[in-house]
């Protein structure tokens, strides 16, 4: 039904193959939060927090691998191909806060021996100003911060599954949805961050692979090509003009102001 509103020439038909190896991606990251299940379920500290000795570069994948959501790839072609390269400050921006994430909160919040924010809010606050917060913090990204985003995740999601794959909205989202609670559900933090070490390296493994098939395309005809396109020159610099006030928000005040 949903793929009559879509024309039919972008509808990719995929063979065995292709369903083999998009069944089998589904199926080891189930197998992930099986395996892990145990270990898991040991105790809440295993469960919420990893144990609080997982390796740092484990952690900082699965942070990287997070932000490669559904939307993302649709987002960051659409902020290049409008601004050019500089427009992805926009998302550079978040380096900053990454940053101080991980050389001073993370350290502030293991020393605090929390497992949440809002344990770290009963710690740290007292009265009814910090229940307001809790409160607060607990609809607010409940409720509307959560739920925003995961529509716009869950669209992006339905946008891939009815080109790419030909399924309906309501197959996309309740075959993903399952699978994920389920991995999620079983291996806890750690599953979670296992699971985002693959996924991660499926992501770039097909990006670039997507990238060099593209690149391959008569129409294209290689790189050289590509940038010497004249719709393309004009996009190419990191930085962007700086007599564009849009320009030099986009690369200063953006930063400052996340």
């Amino acid at each position: 039904m949903y793929n009559t509103l879509l024309p039919q020439e972008v509808i990719v038909l995929l063979n065995y193959g292709d369903w083999i190896f998009i069944i089998g991606f589904f199926v080891l990251s189930l197998v992930i939060g099986l395996v892990v299940m145990k270990r898991a379920g040991a105790n809440s500290e295993e469960y919420f927090a990893g144990g609080k000795n997982m390796p740092w570069w484990l952690l900082g994948i699965s942070m990287v691998a997070t932000t490669f959501s559904t939307d993302t790839p649709n987002l960051v072609t659409d902020i290049v191909r409008e601004s050019g390269v500089f427009g992805n400050w926009f998302w550079f921006a978040f380096l900053i806060t990454g940053m101080v994430t991980v050389f001073i909160y993370a350290k502030l919040w293991k020393r605090s021996d929390v497992l949440t924010d809002i344990e770290f809010y009963e710690l740290r606050y007292s009265g009814k100003t910090a229940t307001f917060l809790r409160g607060f913090r607990a609809l607010y990204l409940g409720i509307l911060f959560n739920v925003m985003v995961m529509a716009s995740v869950s669209l992006a999601a339905i946008k891939i599954g009815s080109v790419l794959l030909g399924i309906s909205p309501a197959a996309t989202i309740i075959i993903s949805g399952t699978i994920v609670v389920i991995y999620s559900m079983l291996g806890g933090l750690r599953g979670v961050l296992i699971t985002d070490l693959f996924q991660f390296f499926m992501a770039m493994f097909g990006a670039v692979t997507v990238a060099v098939v593209a690149l391959g395309l008569p129409k294209v005809g290689g790189l050289g090509n590509l940038l010497a396109n004249k719709a393309v020159k004009g996009k190419l610099s990191i930085f962007p003009d700086f007599s564009d006030m849009n320009a030099a928000v986009a690369v200063f005040i953006i930063p400052l102001a996340v």
